[in-house]
């Protein structure tokens, strides 16, 4: 077994059956380093023992950024929808037939519209790659605020394109593909399907407020 000791606080920590001083990390509470050591011998008996708690396990880790992703609130994305369905209102254009008006911002966001863009086409693949990959990133290897960074980039897609409808298409797009990439590296293929939904649910949010923020401009 062992202990874990701590010269900056003085303190050490046994290790129980079954643990090894990999399962922990290599700083103490108080900031100094540990090291591990067969005995005590080498210890002042006035040492005072501690509690140390083991590092997160990959899997915990890969749960923790999960439920991140997850925990947007439900209803503030359906305030966003909500505020979508009074700009569509505001913005949109009288159609005649199949021929369809186009604001200076692109396409209204209204059903036919949307269903045109059922496919793979106009999907800017020079904007859509290198996003994607800064993504898969971003997803894979960093945590916390850092992650913040991958609804900035695919708010950006929406933003770059002058049509709304194309901008949340290829935002929808980056956001799926790079989660599907980013969970096949961390090795959660059996969430591998809901975080694709997840991505492609948030690109199309984010991709919705790029194109609203260029509206706006």
């Amino acid at each position: 077994m062992g202990f874990l000791i701590c010269g900056k606080c003085k303190s050490y920590y046994k290790l129980e059956k079954g643990e090894k001083a990999k399962d922990f990390g290599d700083k103490c509470p108080c900031g100094g380093s540990l090291r591990y050591v067969e005995n005590l011998d080498i210890v002042d008996p006035r040492w005072k023992s501690i509690f140390l708690a083991k590092k997160p396990t990959r899997r915990e880790i890969l749960k923790k950024k999960i439920n991140y992703l997850l925990s947007i609130p439900a209803h503030l994305k359906s305030r966003f929808f909500r505020l979508g369905s009074q700009l569509k209102n505001r913005f949109q254009r009288p159609s005649y037939g199949n021929t369809y008006y186009n604001s200076p911002y692109g396409r209204d966001l209204n059903l036919e519209s949307i269903k045109n863009e059922l496919n793979l086409d106009n999907i800017q693949w020079p904007v859509v790659l290198p996003v994607t990959v800064v993504i898969t990133m971003v997803y894979a290897f960093t945590s916390g605020i850092f992650t913040l960074l991958i609804f900035v980039l695919l708010t950006l897609v929406g933003y770059l394109f002058k049509d709304r409808v194309r901008g949340i298409k290829n935002a929808l797009i980056t956001g799926g593909f790079s989660f599907f990439l980013g969970s096949l590296l961390t090795g959660s293929y059996l969430f591998l399907i809901p975080l694709t939904l997840v991505g492609a649910i948030n690109g199309a949010v984010c991709g919705w407020i790029g194109g609203y923020l260029r509206m706006r401009r």
